[in-house]
């Protein structure tokens, strides 16, 4: 039994060494209870000695941990051993007394505050049994004095870091001339252990009870059950202690009082201090024994940890010699480059799970953040009807216009391109910050012993990805000044007049129908009809065409047109008259499919040979309704001019809208998908192939290995502190493993 206590009192040193125990849970006898509880009498009963610092107010202000140990011989000296004092040994019970006092005033002051840093104090002598305790501050309600004002609060959560550990027995000191329910102690051990399994209760001044009344039920578990029990004590008076009764006396005389005690008589031998070291001891040694496999196996873990953890911090012996240092340079730049590679690719094993970084990131910029802006920018931001008939007008110069003027839209659809650039570059802005992002996070902990060498790491890398950074959003600007370079109105996805035309006319019907059912009101903007267009060309001339491409003759006016020299057939219509007036090999923009060529360059081919048609402006006048509406425009000097508007001019403002919005959707979709392309080729792909050559080429040279790798304080001082645990660990496992 005694072997098994001081196998925990040996750990309990070995692990006190290091302030460890927070991390191992020692089976261990915490005492609890309100101050003049009589909780320091209970303590010097136990060991026979008059050792614990007394006085008014808060007395114990630091933890005592106090191990008694059985001396074998009967004359043995008595002595105690403070840890933070190595081997001195005090024979003087009252030089204990002012070594705990001094050591605690060291580090809790001297204005009634306390700290958490315990004092271990180890006694020998051949009157105690062996036997561990810590004794704890006094519950207190009101700050005395120079107390702080957050007293109760302090203690109270000092008491509970130690009751809550599942290995600590509670030992709570109730004073038996208070009524139990009001018992601080006792309230306290069943917050932690409330079906009092591991709560054994002390009653101390039996003697002080009124008379004509005992605390029977309570020591016999009749009014408050607990597993372990209740045992009843007499503590010395103050008179005794002023006077120094002799503990034996003492001892003498709470025996007698239990045996002649007509209440207490019958549980005479339940009751004293002797009873209750004895149950300590025994209490102690069965919670060590049923602990002792639980302790083995969380050594076995806790020394498995520290091994690692200490790998993390690396070898000291590799920074001494020229091969080693640039053997270990070399690792960590592969290993930095290696993490910055895997972080991009998404392969690291250290891949946060709370939020996207790294490659993910660099995704949701791509797909989320750049989608969704270019998606905002509205085809005709900024562009009212007025701006595009203005462009028109402007287009046309002194003479009347025949036709859509394709230069009205290629001046407005530009402009347009050119919103796409911001939201391009700040999309490689954002992936460059990710990039440093994910190159400030890399390394290890292993690297954070070099500081040096990990801002030179940082620093390179943060360099190679500014010098890509300029090319980059170079080439993103060029994509934009391309496609503002050249408007390609043959490309295969453009609507051209054609399709525009057919839109509109395909939305006048769909609203002409809605109109006529009822449902809507008469808009405050006239639509002009397509039809009317189409019906007017119709009355006076007819069109065909084959959409075999086979040869086909167009009737305009009953003059006939005959088929091309290559034998592809003339598709004339309309829309040729009213877009164009030359071939498509002269005027390209604005028109149709490549599969409807224009007529009016086969009509002016052969206007020698036939009568001309009638002109696109008497179509105008006679079959078109001339309803005016008054628009206000600015003129040059900022003064407001209104200018009649036709239908014509609002068919075309509304074909000119049409092309601009289905051109500008074809740019963006180019865009959208050539921008990320280009960011992952110039800056992301470049940086993470090149980065450990650049990593290699700028660091890797002998003159600045003693630079690189002078190691940190903080992070030797954190290697040593780890070894030394390890230390501890490992001895506490063989202590363990020597009991079968």
């Amino acid at each position: 039994m005694e072997d098994l206590i001081q196998l925990t009192n040996k750990l309990q040193t070995v692990v006190s060494s290091i302030s460890t125990h927070e991390t191992l849970d020692l089976p261990q006898i915490v005492v609890v209870g309100s101050q003049s509880s009589g909780k320091s009498s209970v303590l010097e009963t136990i060991v026979q000695r008059d050792f614990l610092p007394r006085g008014s107010g808060i007395v114990t202000r630091r933890p005592l941990v106090l191990q008694l140990i059985t001396s074998r011989r009967s004359d043995a000296t008595e002595y105690g051993e403070f840890l933070h004092t190595q081997d001195k040994k005090f024979f003087d019970f009252a030089e204990i007394r002012r070594e705990i006092e001094g050591e605690t005033s060291r580090l809790a002051g001297d204005n009634k505050g306390i700290s958490r840093m315990p004092i271990h104090l180890r006694i020998y002598s051949p009157r105690v049994l062996t036997l561990t305790l810590v004794d704890l501050p006094g519950l207190t309600k009101v700050p005395i004095g120079d107390q702080p004002n957050d007293i109760e609060k302090q203690i109270r959560g000092l008491l509970m870091d130690y009751i809550t550990k599942p290995n600590s027995i509670i030992l709570a000191v109730t004073p038996a001339n208070m009524d139990l329910v009001n018992s601080d102690s006792l309230k306290l051990a069943r917050q932690v252990d409330p079906e009092g399994k591991r709560t054994i209760g002390v009653l101390t001044k039996l003697d002080l009870m009124d008379a004509g009344t005992n605390a029977l039920d309570i020591l016999t578990g009749r009014s408050y059950p607990l597993k372990l029990g209740f045992i009843g004590i007499v503590n010395r008076s103050q008179q005794d202690i002023l006077t120094n009764k002799p503990m034996a006396d003492a001892l003498k005389a709470e025996n007698d009082f239990f045996r002649q005690h007509p209440s207490y008589r019958a549980i005479a031998t339940r009751c004293g201090t002797q009873y209750l070291a004895k149950q300590l001891n025994q209490i102690l040694f069965s919670h060590i024994k049923d602990k002792l496999p639980e302790l083995r196996t969380k050594l076995s873990s806790l020394v498995s940890q520290t091994q690692h953890e200490l790998a993390q911090y690396g070898d000291p012996v590799l920074t001494t010699g020229t091969m080693h240092r640039g053997s270990l340079i070399l690792r960590l730049l592969t290993k930095f480059a290696n993490d910055f590679v895997a972080a991009i690719d998404g392969t690291s094993s250290e891949m946060s799970t709370k939020e996207l970084c790294g490659g993910a990131r660099i995704y949701y910029i791509f797909n989320n953040v750049f989608g969704n802006a270019l998606i905002a920018i509205p085809p005709c931001a900024n562009l009212t009807n007025s701006d595009i008939r203005t462009a028109i007008r402007n287009s046309t110069g002194p003479r009347p216009s025949l036709f859509v003027p394709e230069i009205a839209f290629d001046l407005l659809v530009k402009p347009q391109i050119k919103l796409l650039e911001t939201p391009s570059l700040r999309c490689v802005e954002l992936v460059y910050e990710e990039l440093m992002k994910i190159c400030h996070n890399s390394g290890d902990k292993e690297l954070m012993r070099y500081p040096k060498l990990q801002a030179k790491l940082v620093e390179v890398v943060a360099e190679l990805l500014r010098e890509r950074l300029g090319p980059t959003s170079t080439y993103v600007e060029s994509l934009i000044a391309i496609e503002r370079a050249y408007i390609n109105t043959n490309h295969p996805d453009f609507m051209g007049a054609a399709g525009a035309m057919s839109s509109l006319e395909s939305e006048s019907r769909k609203k002409k129908k809605h109109d006529s059912s009822g449902n809507t009101k008469r808009r405050l903007h006239r639509q002009p009809s397509m039809n009317s267009v189409s019906s007017a060309v119709r009355a006076n001339g007819a069109f065909m065409i084959d959409d075999d491409n086979k040869s086909t003759t167009t009737t305009i006016d009953g003059i006939s047109s005959p088929p091309r020299e290559n034998g592809q057939g003339q598709h004339d219509s309309f829309l040729n008259y009213f877009f164009g007036g030359a071939g498509k090999a002269e005027r390209p923009a604005l028109n149709g499919s490549p599969d409807m060529p224009n007529g009016l360059s086969n009509h002016h081919h052969h206007q020698q040979q036939y009568a001309p048609p009638m002109s696109v402006t008497t179509l105008m006048e006679t079959e078109i309704e001339k309803k005016m509406e008054q628009v206000t425009l600015q003129n040059g000097n900022g003064e407001e001019t209104t200018y009649p508007v036709s239908d014509r001019e609002e068919i075309e403002t509304q074909l000119i809208r049409t092309l601009i919005t289905n051109y500008f959707n074809i740019v963006r979709k180019n865009i959208q998908d050539l921008v990320p392309k280009s960011i992952m080729h110039l800056l992301v792909n470049h940086s993470r192939e090149s980065v450990q050559n650049r990593l290699v080429t700028s660091l890797y040279k002998r003159e600045l290995f003693d630079e690189l790798l002078q190691e940190d304080e903080v992070m030797a001082m954190e290697r040593s502190k780890c070894k030394q645990l390890l230390d501890v660990y490992k001895q506490a496992f063989d202590i363990v493993n020597t009991v079968v």
